[in-house]
């Protein structure tokens, strides 16, 4: 039977003094006996009750209990046990067998461990130190009591015990681990531990403790810890255990089995909290590789001084000697007028990183403007290459890029698991890294391929995190794209995270707009190399008029035309643009109702016959349409009512209308498959007035959140949906 260790509770209690006269004799025989309720506390060093008085007036120290028994005399009362203290016998009856059951193993246990804690706080030979704490862990092993405090105690007893005592040989400190390795099955070290295992995977990272007694710790650790800000030590410990595997001979090879090994063998981790816990221990350690230099930010240039040529006026840190080497204002001055560009270095050390800037005079010409701008630029902008910050390098000591070259090949191997692929995307959104890995080329060009396994998934969950959360942060899709600080290609990533987000983005519009304004010069660039994305990418601008400035129309023309796959687009992109006109001249009729069981080839067919400029209702109601049908309803001008009542048209062509189909002004959606994730695009369309979304999968949340968002909404359906 399993008992929880009791701490306190309530409990009958009778002393009896060992007789000497025959008066005594008397007094203690079980007739005159006198039992006291009391509510002992079983503390480290005593049995103590909260109301001091009577039998329990003292505490009855540990060290004066000879002996914990069930009691076992002739006659003896119900549910007892008896203490042996000197002089006399203490008595404790509890309620039930189960209660004295449990009163007998936690005394016993705070009994011992009170004895072990005296005798290892004070060792004298270390093979007896070795005994006892092969005695005490085998006690924790066998105990019948449940509860965490079992294991904990005996290996915050070791903990301290190592503390106290450096100058233990290695053969002793592996023989003292390996005495407590049974406990770590099941249980986490305590943070004093943590710092000696710590170390000891510092000093001797090949030896057999670390691979046979601490692997299963970590992957413990690893699978079941929730929470590494309330024990940063168990962070530590991974980081360090991961770090002494690499140094193995085989290196990486055996980090990524033991990665494997923590994933599984199917395709489906069975553990939620690993690839959590893994990233954090990641992030940690390449955050370290950088602390020094994010530590010394007081006494450096920030990257907007560097920005705008200007340095930091403030102490040096005695610790930290940094060396800043700057033109002056009347250098500055002069160099401005020069004809030829000439560089000159910014340099700034500290003992393990060197940052070298090298700014030309066109930074110089744009300082004096940048200088009454007080306003925080954000992390991208401070990071993109511009005339302003034209290189940056940053050199890490031999040790941290070590370390960073392994954590970051981590990185690289989680993004190739399918299955941790949406959370990694996740938890690296926002970017999580200090702006001094950013500015790191070696980091960013390693952490490419992570961003490229995102660009290639083809799930939305996965590549939409290589956008910025919020407005004003950027995102990995701006920190790679050409311009940005960690683009080191032609291009061919910003592509493919293109491709991919065109695929899934359902404002294609703005996703256009913001290309058109930040990114067209590298569109332009890539469709006359060839690159079919951007070619498309051109095409939809000029189909959608995305582009103003008629310069700037003909520019994208020219290249289009300058390819084979761009001028035979750049054809197809004509004929329908002149079936669009022909469309929509005015003419045809103002209402229109397909037939029951058409199709989507139905509906192309009829409206490529003929001109629809003034068809103003259209109703589809009980066809076959699907979402792919929304392609040609969006080249409605004057379309103000659309009924798809019991069709197939779903979220995706929902996100179509809500875009283009803006002065639509009722729609009817009774009985088709669409979700909250369609219906929350609808909040674009202003001039809807009346909305049937009887028997939809419309929820109660989504419909209050339309209700606020469309002001004109007269009309509504909502029966036999969530909202009802």
């Amino acid at each position: 039977m399993r008992y929880k260790l009791l701490q306190e509770g309530d409990i009958q209690v009778c002393v009896i003094r060992h007789p000497r006269t025959f008066l005594s004799k008397i007094l203690t025989s079980k007739f005159l006996r006198r039992w006291e309720p009391h509510h002992l506390t079983l503390a480290d060093n005593s049995v103590a009750s909260a109301t001091p008085t009577g039998y329990m007036e003292n505490s009855i120290s540990y060290s004066a209990i000879e002996d914990v028994q069930l009691l076992s005399w002739e006659n003896a009362p119900k549910y007892c046990l008896q203490l042996t203290i000197p002089g006399g016998t203490v008595l404790l009856q509890a309620a039930n067998s189960y209660l004295r059951d449990q009163w007998f193993h936690s005394l016993q246990w705070k009994k011992k461990i009170y004895k072990y804690k005296k005798v290892l706080s004070n060792p004298s030979r270390w093979e007896v130190v070795l005994k006892e704490i092969r005695t005490l862990v085998d006690m924790a092993l066998t105990s019948p009591l449940q509860d965490d405090s079992i294991h904990q105690a005996p290996l915050e007893i070791v903990s301290k015990l190592l503390s106290e005592n450096n100058n233990l040989t290695t053969q002793d400190q592996e023989s003292i681990i390996v005495a407590i390795a049974p406990l770590l099955e099941n249980n986490h070290p305590p943070p004093d531990l943590c710092e000696f295992f710590c170390k000891h995977c510092r000093e001797r990272p090949r030896s057999m403790v670390v691979i046979e007694v601490f692997t299963p710790v970590v992957q413990r650790i690893l699978k079941h810890n929730m929470d590494f800000g309330k024990c940063p030590r168990l962070r530590l410990f991974t980081q360090e255990y991961i770090l002494s595997l690499n140094e193995l001979n085989a290196g990486m090879e055996v980090v990524k089995k033991f990665i494997h090994s923590m994933h599984g063998p199917t395709g489906q981790c069975p553990h939620p909290r690993v690839l959590p816990n893994l990233v954090a221990v990641c992030l940690a350690a390449i955050y370290s590789c950088y602390e020094e230099f994010i530590n010394s930010r007081d006494n450096s240039p920030s990257l907007k001084e560097i920005r705008n040529g200007c340095q930091q006026q403030c102490d040096r840190k005695p610790n930290l000697p940094l060396r800043l080497l700057h033109t002056s204002p009347d250098l500055v001055s002069q160099e401005a007028t020069l004809t030829e560009p000439r560089l000159k270095p910014v340099v700034v050390t500290t003992s393990e990183i060197h940052v070298e800037v090298e700014r030309n005079n066109t930074a110089n010409q744009k300082m004096t403007a940048s200088v009454g701008n007080d306003s925080e630029p954000n992390l991208i902008d401070c990071l993109m290459v511009s005339p302003t910050c034209s290189t940056m390098s940053i050199e890490l000591s031999a040790q941290a890029d070590r370390i960073l070259g392994c954590y970051v090949e981590i990185l690289k191997m989680l993004s190739d698991y399918d299955d941790w692929r949406p959370a990694l995307a996740s938890l690296l959104q926002p970017i999580p890294f200090p702006k001094e890995a950013l500015a790191h080329e070696k980091f960013t060009k390693e952490l490419k391929y992570v961003i490229q396994r995102f660009a290639e998934d083809p799930r939305q969950e996965v590549h939409s995190c290589l956008l910025s959360v919020r407005a004003g942060k950027d995102g990995w899709f701006q920190l790679y794209s050409p311009g940005g600080v960690a683009c080191d290609d032609d291009g061919e990533l910003f592509a493919s995270m293109v491709h991919i987000l065109m695929g899934s983005c359902y404002k294609t519009k703005k996703f256009l707009l913001s290309l058109a304004e930040n990114k067209l010069g590298p569109c332009m660039l890539l469709a006359l190399r060839g690159n079919q994305t951007m070619v498309e990418i051109l095409c939809l601008m000029l189909e959608y008029n995305i582009i103003d400035n008629n310069d700037t129309q003909l520019q994208i023309i020219s290249t289009l035309e300058s390819t084979d796959v761009g001028k035979r687009m750049y054809e197809q992109l004509c004929e329908r643009q002149r079936e669009l006109k022909e469309l929509q001249r005015k003419g045809g009729p103002t209402r229109l109702t397909l037939p029951s069981k058409s199709t989507d080839a139905d509906l192309a067919r009829l409206l490529s016959s003929g001109s629809f400029g003034n068809l103003e209702n259209l109703s589809l109601a009980f066809t076959n349409v699907t979402s792919a049908c929304a392609e040609h309803l969006i080249k409605l001008p004057s379309l103000k009512q659309l009924n798809l009542w019991s069709t197939q048209f779903g979220d995706a062509g929902l996100r179509l209308l809500s875009e283009h189909l803006t002065m639509l002004q009722v729609l009817n959606l009774c009985e088709t498959p669409v979700t909250d994730a369609g219906l929350l695009a609808l909040s674009s369309m202003k001039s809807l007035c009346s909305l049937n979304m009887n028997s939809t999968k419309l929820s109660a949340d989504t419909y209050e959140d339309l209700k606020a968002k469309l002001p004109n909404l007269k009309e509504v359906d909502v029966r036999y949906t969530e909202a009802w």
